[in-house]
């Protein structure tokens, strides 16, 4: 898949194509894991479909079809890298309309008024882009072990 013919010039996911190699846990033809500038809280990482697509009904089939098993190894990746005891997925596009989605390790120091949906609120609190960027080779690897024997192949 070409990706570069599916992107919009306006919009910030789609620009990611450009983010360093550094920043990048996995990248195949239709998702990308990766930390975002802006959102770089140690343990947060943005899983993205590759090409401009809004929404999870703007997916395509082969989009659709792999973006759980995307989204649980990334998932997995930073739980274990981070020890998290808690790591969410969250969708909501408003900000950004290209279909995303926001992992958040919760580590046990979140206090309780930070924890579930207001863990949002840690984006401008806890930000700290070189300890988010010393994650990144840890949850590479970690997702490169769990994928790595995949009983669960994507659809070529």
């Amino acid at each position: 898949m070409n990706t570069s013919a599916h992107h919009d010039t306006d919009c910030f996911m789609c620009g990611l194509e450009q983010n360093e190699d550094a920043n990048v846990v996995f990248r195949d033809p239709l998702w990308s894991g990766e930390m975002v500038p802006g959102y770089d809280v140690p343990g947060w990482f943005v899983l993205r479909v590759r090409r401009h697509a809004e929404r999870i009904t703007g997916l395509d089939e082969d989009e659709l079809a792999s973006f759980g098993r995307r989204a649980h190894d990334l998932v997995a990746a930073v739980t274990e890298a981070t020890g998290a005891p808690a790591t969410y997925l969250m969708v909501f596009g408003e900000n950004h309309p290209h279909f995303h989605a926001l992992v958040t390790a919760r580590g046990e120091d979140v206090p309780a008024d930070r924890r579930s949906g207001d863990i949002l609120r840690l984006r401008a609190e806890h930000a700290d882009p070189e300890a988010a960027a010393r994650l990144v080779p840890a949850v590479r690897r970690a997702y490169e072990r769990l994928t790595s024997s995949d009983t669960h192949p994507l659809p070529a």
